[in-house]
């Protein structure tokens, strides 16, 4: 169902290649989203991260096709969101423009409507945090810790 989701896209300058390794690399997805995690970067390998202070996100990645898609499970494990554990799917696009890259992320299973507002404000935050990143800048500490 089409309200059952949260769609954003962010434009950032850089290769589809160097933003899609800031989804597959521990130290570069810690660089811009959670402040601890163990992540196994093949499909149907598990994640865990501690996100912001208790809030615990774990999930398991589905599909891997380097550089355009990621797709993964989401939900928390800890933390006062009342979306469990893998209930929900994240899918990463990226595609190659003049600029760089247009990243399009769709959250989908997010049926309350409270759940899809924290995530919209959680994924705009954080996808901030990555194109600086992932453009060479530094972010600076995650004011959400």
């Amino acid at each position: 169902m089409t309200s059952e989701r949260v769609t954003l896209e962010r434009r950032i300058a850089a290769r589809p290649e160097t933003v899609f390794s800031f989804f597959t690399d521990r130290d570069k997805w810690l660089s811009w989203m959670g402040k601890d995690g163990e992540f196994t970067f093949e499909p149907g390998a598990a994640y865990r991260t501690t996100v912001t202070g208790e809030n615990v996100a774990e999930g398991r990645f589905l599909e891997i096709d380097p550089p355009k898609r990621l797709v993964f499970t989401w939900g928390w494990a800890d933390g006062g969101m009342p979306v469990p554990p893998g209930s929900t799917t994240v899918e990463i696009t990226l595609e190659p423009i003049a600029e760089g890259t247009l990243l399009r992320l769709v959250h989908r299973g997010l049926t309350s409507p409270e759940a899809r507002a924290a995530h919209k404000d959680g994924w705009t935050h954080y996808m901030e945090r990555l194109a600086v990143r992932a453009e060479g800048g530094d972010p600076g500490p995650d004011n959400w810790m």
